[in-house]
């Protein structure tokens, strides 16, 4: 089931939903709406390896923006800085993000029970567009939990996105074992 807007607002009163800045009219009928923040990353290197921890190099959003371009992978980040205790969280679009062309995720849209973090956004586009720092980027939507959570993603060894920042976080899949 979706979180209403009342539920939402319930929860983050309990502080079973943090959302930090909280901005009362991000808050839709069944959503909260995510910011593009200021910075971008693009990697290093034009092939990735899975078992390597390969480079980005950073590039902070001009207040003139900056103009994406299709065939390159952007991690962004999201402004909000987010926690959720006892929902799970899934980060969607907006709709007129989409018309323009722009993916915010290729496939990392749901988050876990107990991630706290801002949300590193997986961003191509279908032709240049140019994006500024603060546009609404994606929606986050609230789903409730049936049972108990025995650890939450904070709480797990294998976490990996778990250090704070305000910067997008590149791949970790090479800490995996595989």
């Amino acid at each position: 089931m979706i979180l209403s807007d009342r539920e939402i607002l319930a929860q983050r009163e309990a502080g079973s939903i943090v959302i930090e800045p909280w901005r009362p009219d991000c808050l839709g009928s069944n959503s909260y709406d995510v910011h593009l923040g200021r910075w971008l990353a693009v990697y290093t290197q034009p092939e990735l390896d899975a078992r390597q921890h390969n480079a980005i190099d950073y590039i902070e959003i001009p207040e003139t923006g900056y103009v994406l371009q299709p065939g390159i992978l952007y991690l962004g980040v999201t402004e909000e800085y987010t926690e959720t205790h006892a929902h799970v969280p899934f980060l969607e679009g907006k709709s007129s993000v989409g018309r323009l062309g722009i993916h915010i995720h290729a496939t990392a849209g749901k988050g876990d029970v107990g991630f706290c973090n801002t949300w590193t956004l997986e961003i191509s586009v279908v032709h240049p567009v140019r994006v500024y720092a603060g546009m609404p980027i994606g929606q986050l939507i609230f789903f409730e939990l049936k049972g108990e959570v025995e650890r939450p993603y904070c709480d797990k060894a294998s976490a990996k996105y778990t250090q704070r920042t305000d910067l997008p976080v590149e791949s970790m899949m090479w800490k995996n074992k595989f």
